[in-house]
């Protein structure tokens, strides 16, 4: 998709496009080119793994999943083991991660600090497990907490802007601004498609549901469409639809849009910084 890069404050940026492998969503489409075989080591059932999932925490430990913007203004995450379920935001410990490796901090002096701003339950693990969006920090042992000052574009270390949202908000907090947000979204073929973090070209290019080496009738079929002959990737937007729903974001709908591979999500109504922390974990989920 198309369109500028956004903050955490703003969420004006749109999804990078998803790969998704023709074998798991069954669509019948065979290739010859070596790179679209997946190695057997590579792959594991999914029976296999929900057997592990469903075991239960000995002791009653819940796991936290950190989710914050990496320096790229990417999607990071690490999981954390708590002794407990916490109740509220200020239940979860600040932690920290290596900002040498995610092009927030240099080597010499590594550390930032990630604060818990926003909770919400766990789709992929199931409750009482729990997603936790975060900002990042500089630390400082001085300072309450350990943290210093919020890392922000300024300082050319992305990753934070949603702490000087926060502020803007709070001057207009009175008049109560409401936000709603679509974000569309088109999945491809696998080889992996996309460009990296300079622009290069990584693969292929084929949008999911297009013919190989060609071109899908022209627009008209695919817009809001119904059956599997105009809607392609239908699973992949409606378990993502419900992986929010159950985390309790506010996702306000779903539809496919004008070419296929394509589709659309709306979030809101969103009070505030609300908007932009949950339209961060809606393209999360979407990723994941």
């Amino acid at each position: 998709p198309e369109g500028s890069r956004g903050s955490w404050g703003s969420g004006a940026a749109c999804l990078r496009s998803l790969s998704l492998s023709t074998a798991t969503m069954g669509c019948g489409m065979s290739t010859s080119n070596p790179q679209d075989t997946i190695p057997p080591y590579t792959t594991l059932e999914f029976s296999i793994v929900e057997k592990y999932m469903a075991l239960p925490s000995a002791n009653g430990e819940v796991q936290a999943e950190y989710v914050w913007l990496g320096g790229a203004m990417e999607l990071r995450c690490k999981t954390k083991t708590l002794p407990r379920a916490p109740r509220s935001v200020d239940d979860l410990p600040v932690w920290n991660y290596d900002g040498s490796s995610t092009n927030q901090a240099p080597g010499k002096d590594s550390e930032v600090f990630l604060k818990p701003v926003a909770m919400y339950t766990d789709p992929f693990r199931g409750a009482p497990h729990v997603l936790v969006l975060c900002e990042n920090y500089h630390p400082d042992p001085d300072s309450p907490g350990g943290l210093g000052a919020p890392l922000v574009p300024a300082t050319k270390a992305y990753g934070n802007s949603r702490a000087e949202a926060v502020e803007i908000f709070k001057k207009v907090a009175a008049a109560k601004p409401w936000f709603g947000i679509e974000q569309e979204y088109t999945l491809f073929e696998r080889p992996f498609p996309g460009t990296d973090l300079k622009g290069k070209t990584l693969g292929s290019l084929t949008p999911y549901g297009w013919p190989k080496g060609g071109r899908p009738l022209p627009q008209g079929p695919y817009y809001c469409s119904v059956g599997a002959e105009n809607a392609f990737g239908r699973r992949v937007a409606e378990a993502h639809y419900k992986a929010c729903l159950a985390a309790g974001l506010k996702i306000s709908g779903i539809n496919g849009e004008v070419m296929p591979g394509q589709w659309e999500y709306q979030i809101g109504p969103c009070l505030g910084i609300e908007a932009g922390g949950m339209l961060w974990v809606l393209r999360f989920l979407l990723q994941r």
